[in-house]
């Protein structure tokens, strides 16, 4: 053996005992920086928010208060709706009116059914609006086939309001939602990704808002006519669908830019929490917002996505009834994102010039 080699397995051998001393924690540390760490446990927690989100929500869906008008002869229509309304669990919210008014609130979208009582016959008629939901209305449906047998009545079932024929369940507004508010977060983080993920001064966050603005009127058109003329899933009200379409990626695209200026590359991660882990569930999507848990029940006006799948049912099968709230909704988020990340921007840029002073 040479003397290379033989000095080569005495080091080994004196820096075997002094490795194996070393703390596995330092070991970790050192493969591993602190920062990509903890960006990996966030990483974790929002993948298991994710499951607990979506299971949370749609694994028992129940229905709570659906809105449902009774019509029914003047002497009998109050002690319809109440017996309905006793139902436990409280799965519907009934109220007597006449059969006009019935069908007009149900083509406004303002109840899901309308139950016609018919005094003089044991089969009634349940009015439904299958363009609202068809979860919603299946929901409907069994709630009432129940409560009619238990009467020895039953329910003739008429979906008044059906959704257009491209519309298989109701659930294109709900994707088409999906769509543009992922091109708004990805817009904004691709911008971040080559520009830094959080803007240097009030001006360079202003400049990502302002390209923002023409990428949101063309992710709406280009929507639109995907799902209306290219795919016939929604047809008609194409303007006022691309407008609700520009509204809500440029709101996505400007809360992304404000949590960047916030958080730094970890306002990526806010970011798919708000519309991801929490706004997809609770947008009334796959189950309508009457068939999910109180949580994501009152989560699902307040977040864009929520709000924005009401809006573009409401203006594709009830005439825009309903959706100024909506709109408002949207609205707020889209302002307050790009009033937060110029103010934020500003804000920061001043203490480190101070800092540095």
């Amino acid at each position: 053996m040479s003397q290379v080699e033989t000095d080569q397995v005495d080091t080994d051998q004196v820096e075997t005992p002094a490795r194996s001393a070393e703390p596995v924690r330092d070991r970790l540390r050192g493969a591993v920086p602190p920062r990509v760490a903890a960006m990996l446990v966030g990483a974790l927690l929002l993948q298991l928010g994710f499951v607990l989100s979506y299971v949370g929500a749609f694994h028992n869906p129940q229905p709570h208060r659906i809105p449902i008008a009774v019509a029914a002869p003047q002497r009998m229509a109050p002690d319809a709706a109440e017996k309905l309304n006793g139902i436990p669990g409280q799965p519907l919210k009934a109220t007597a009116t006449d059969e006009a008014t019935a069908r007009e609130r149900l083509r406004t979208g303002e109840i899901s059914g309308a139950l016609i009582v018919k005094p003089g016959s044991r089969t009634d008629t349940l009015l439904v609006a299958g363009s609202g939901g068809a979860s919603t209305a299946t929901a409907l449906e069994t709630v009432i086939e129940k409560a009619e047998k238990a009467q020895s009545r039953t329910a003739s079932v008429v979906d008044a309001f059906p959704a257009q024929a491209g519309d298989a369940r109701g659930l294109s507004s709900f994707y088409l939602v999906v769509g543009w508010t992922v091109g708004g977060y990805l817009f904004a983080a691709l911008l971040g990704m080559s520009l830094g993920a959080r803007p240097a001064t009030a001006r360079g966050a202003g400049r990502r808002l302002l390209a923002a603005v023409p990428y949101a009127v063309l992710s709406g058109l280009g929507g639109a006519a995907i799902v209306g003329p290219l795919l016939g899933a929604l047809n008609g009200h194409f303007l006022a669908l691309s407008a609700i379409g520009a509204l809500v990626v440029f709101g996505a695209a400007a809360m992304t830019i404000a949590f960047q200026v916030l958080f730094g590359v970890l306002g990526i991660g806010v970011t798919i929490l708000l519309f991801v882990v929490l706004g997809n569930p609770s947008a009334g999507g796959a189950y309508g917002p009457e068939l999910l848990p109180p949580f994501w029940r009152a989560l699902s006006p307040a977040l864009p996505n929520g709000a924005a799948t009401h809006a573009v049912r409401h203006t594709m099968y009830f005439s825009g009834h309903g959706i100024t709230v909506n709109l408002a909704v949207l609205t707020a988020y889209a302002l307050g994102g790009a009033l937060v990340s110029v103010l934020a921007a500003a804000l920061i840029r001043r203490r480190r010039a101070a800092a540095a002073a």
